[in-house]
């Protein structure tokens, strides 16, 4: 029996369809994997067909034209362009600077500058004491100078000792728009401002070419051999590999650091070690200020060891040839051989009996201290205090020299009690310290805690000689 076309479609169709049946019974897993597979398929292609967009570039444009209001209108455009533009240039002052190089440096071209800053006596401390001064210059376009402003130090007071500013003088010089080549002069004193910075160095050749490879300034190095000057001979007693770690003050004048007087503030800590003997110092600024160890026994002793910072014993308190007479005889005193011009400093408080030329020891200062105590400083190239004036320890009075009956420059150093020349280096060993009160120690305890952090710190790199780092 032959089925009609229709019918045999049909039957096929459900042939087809239970065998589609029965394989999807037995393939279900394989047959989801393929379906999410081309559903993946449809969404590429999705994603392929997606630019087949519009052009931008065939979509209809329309121009729209705005007017834009200006902020600046012609009379401002006008002033702006015919205002004065001011330049300013910094600089530091050389010791052998003159009004025009200083100037030719800073940018000015201006003779009516130049010939007032000649004449005027208020620019002179700018050519007086050495260079390292700090001076800003404000010029017009055209060169002509508006304004200058130096940072100066401050003049050195008779009446302390040597040691760290606390401030400096700021001269400003203005242009009076009124007069032709005249200026308003104006001078005040500003403190510094200070940053603490830490360092450490190790001694190879000499205790100043390890400062100097930490990058401390001359002041802070001279004050870390002040530290210690009565535990630690730096001329004799130093070996190679003794190192030292500090923490210091740097100082700014207006944002600058200051170069002039060493540089650096105020050594704040520090410990050195010398033939594997560690020496701790901290500054406790009440009073006079000094250093003390970290259980508080001061440093400073009533008198110091020497009347030079770093020196050389040259001949001692023994009988000799006279270098000049040839005969033999007493020497009643100590000389030290340094350069003509290194500070001399009084060994301790007192008051000055002498001060002048005297005979065969030229340009000398004799000091009067407590107890019937007397020092006398020879051969100076200068005299720096007058008969009459208090001084403290570790003031400069002089300069060395070779003045009087001198071969060379040297300091001739004498110590007397009532009037007898004595030992000095004996002496000064055996002199005594000075001692904190009770309250003072409470507070020099505090002191100590604060700063013993950094001093650790900086001893933890000590390792690397020459490390600074704030």
């Amino acid at each position: 029996m032959t089925l009609p076309l229709s019918s045999r479609l049909r039957a096929r169709c459900l042939d087809s369809a239970y065998a589609l049946r029965q394989r999807v019974h037995r393939h279900h897993r394989a047959l989801g994997a393929t379906v999410a597979i081309l559903l993946a398929g449809f969404g590429v292609t999705a994603f392929g067909i997606a630019p087949l967009a519009p052009d931008a570039a065939d979509l209809p444009r329309q121009q729209i034209t705005l007017d834009v209001a200006h902020h600046l209108d012609r009379l401002q455009l006008d002033a702006l362009d015919g205002a004065a533009l001011l330049l300013p240039r910094s600089d530091v002052t050389r010791a052998d600077d003159s009004v025009d190089s200083l100037l030719r440096r800073l940018g000015v071209q201006d003779d009516g500058a130049a010939a007032w800053l000649r004449r005027d006596a208020s620019a002179r401390p700018l050519w007086q004491g050495g260079g390292g001064k700090m001076v800003t210059a404000t010029t017009d376009q055209d060169g002509l100078l508006m304004q200058l402003v130096a940072r100066l130090p401050l003049a050195a007071s008779a009446t302390e000792p040597e040691g760290p500013p606390s401030a400096f003088q700021r001269l400003r010089l203005t242009r009076d728009a009124t007069q032709a080549d005249h200026w308003q002069t104006e001078l005040e004193t500003v403190p510094f401002t200070a940053t603490t910075r830490l360092a450490s160095g190790t001694i190879d050749s000499s205790l100043f070419a390890a400062t100097d490879a930490a990058g401390l300034p001359d002041g802070v190095a001279m004050q870390l051999v002040e530290a210690f000057a009565n535990e630690i001979d730096f001329h004799r007693q130093l070996r190679k590999g003794d190192r030292f770690t500090l923490v210091y003050e740097t100082l700014y004048a207006d944002g600058e650091p200051v170069s002039w007087g060493g540089g650096g503030g105020r050594l704040l800590a520090a410990e050195f070690v010398n033939a594997g003997k560690a020496y701790t110092a901290y500054w406790f600024g009440e009073g006079k200020g000094g250093y003390f160890d970290a259980d508080g026994q001061a440093k400073r002793r009533a008198f110091l060891a020497s009347p030079l910072a770093v020196s050389r014993m040259t001949s001692g308190f023994a009988m000799r040839v006279h270098p000049i007479s040839g005969q033999w005889r007493a020497h009643k005193g100590v000389d030290y051989g340094a350069p003509s011009g290194t500070p001399v400093r009084v060994v301790g408080d007192g008051v000055v009996e002498l001060a002048g030329r005297q005979s065969g020891y030229g340009n000398v200062v004799q000091v009067r201290h407590a107890g019937g105590k007397a020092t006398l400083y020879a051969h100076l190239s200068r005299v720096d205090v007058r008969a009459g004036q208090r001084v403290e320890q570790g003031q400069r009075v002089g300069a060395v020299g070779a003045t009087g009956w001198a071969t060379g420059p040297h300091l001739h150093f004498e110590y007397k009690i009532d009037g007898v020349q004595t030992n000095p280096v004996k002496l000064a060993k055996l002199a005594e310290t000075t001692t904190l009160s009770t309250p003072q120690l409470a507070r020099f305890e505090g002191t100590v805690a604060g700063l013993r952090g950094p001093l650790t710190a900086a001893a933890q790199v000590a390792g690397a000689p020459g490390r600074r780092f704030e």
